[in-house]
């Protein structure tokens, strides 16, 4: 359906003017709040109790293609109101309740299949009786934000792979640059999310083939750059996790992932496997043998000085 020609099914009222008319195009975001009621004024849904705006990106076949429709009439910061006639909305109950169980805890949620639906309703009062019985409804819509393309990071569900590629970078420069700056929460955002992309895209390839292990050399780093940023916030376990992960799937000499993995062992108190790591990292490049010997020192003093701490804590007990 073309948003550009008038289909009499749909009936706008403006209840407030926009400030500004912005183009649409395949790609376009579009935040909006919407109320959703019944031609006798029955609310069925109000975006703004939940204070969850509906963002669409237009060309993405959203099950309720009457949206998509409607905020094409619309500007910026304008309000309307649009009567949508029932054979246009007949998909409005399965998106109002994906809605609805998606502001609900994970194991509350109810997957919803057509068997479902004939023995037990879609699992909202309401939203049984509409499917029971289409009716025109009415949408008063607020557009909040309007975006191109070219303006907002896209989703990872909208990249092509050469996109996830260039996004990978550009992720990874964002959290070197964050990392400079010492803020490491954003850094390790940045690394995680540039790493899902990776790992989306390691999915479509044949382990150890050429384009999965060019894709393990991009994921390497970005494994031990979120694992620094881990062993710098304490948070050893991850630490041990990720770098595990890099010396037992994609190089098991690694000794980035040996040196940090070392560390946090140290800081979990897995002292044998610290100073195997230790080792092992300053074995495989002499240049490190000055900082190992100082952990190892490091390390020994800890173990001395919670013996001393153990063996007092026992002579109290007796």
């Amino acid at each position: 359906m073309d948003p550009t020609q008038e289909d009499p099914r749909i009936v706008k009222t403006t209840l407030n003017a926009g400030t500004q008319y912005v183009p649409f195009t395949d790609g376009t975001k579009v935040k909006f709040h919407y109320q959703t009621r019944k031609l006798d004024g029955t609310v069925l849904d109000d975006s703004r109790k939940t204070s969850k705006p509906m963002e669409l990106v237009l060309g993405k076949k959203f099950k309720l293609e009457v949206w998509e429709i409607c905020v094409q009439k619309m500007a910026l910061n304008e309000v309307a109101k649009f009567r949508c006639d029932k054979s246009l909305v007949q998909q409005y109950p399965f998106v109002a309740k994906t809605i609805r169980d998606s502001m609900k805890p994970a194991e509350k949620r109810k997957h919803c299949c057509g068997m479902t639906i004939q023995n037990e309703g879609i699992g909202y009062k309401d939203l049984d009786e509409l499917f029971n019985c289409p009716q025109d409804l009415e949408f008063v819509l607020e557009i909040l934000s309007i975006e191109n393309p070219e303006e907002y990071q896209k989703e990872s569900w909208q990249l092509n792979d050469s996109e996830k590629i260039e996004q990978v970078k550009a992720l990874r420069e964002k959290g070197n640059d964050a990392y400079r700056r010492k803020d490491y929460t954003t850094a390790t955002e940045a690394y995680s999310y540039a790493t899902g992309l990776v790992e989306q895209l390691m999915l479509k390839e044949k382990p150890h083939d050429t384009e999965w292990d060019e894709l393990a050399q991009l994921k390497v780093p970005l494994l031990l750059n979120y694992s620094q940023c881990k062993l710098l916030e304490q948070d050893y376990y991850a630490v041990i996790e990720h770098c595990s992960e890099v010396l037992e799937k994609y190089d098991k000499d690694n000794v980035k992932a040996l040196f940090r993995r070392a560390k946090a062992h140290f800081g979990a108190w897995n002292t044998r496997k610290a100073k195997e790591d230790f080792l092992r990292a300053a074995e495989l490049d002499p240049a490190l043998e000055p900082a190992v010997t100082k952990e190892l020192k490091a390390l020994e003093d800890e173990i001395r000085l919670k013996d001393v701490e153990d063996k007092l804590k026992f002579q109290k007990m007796f």
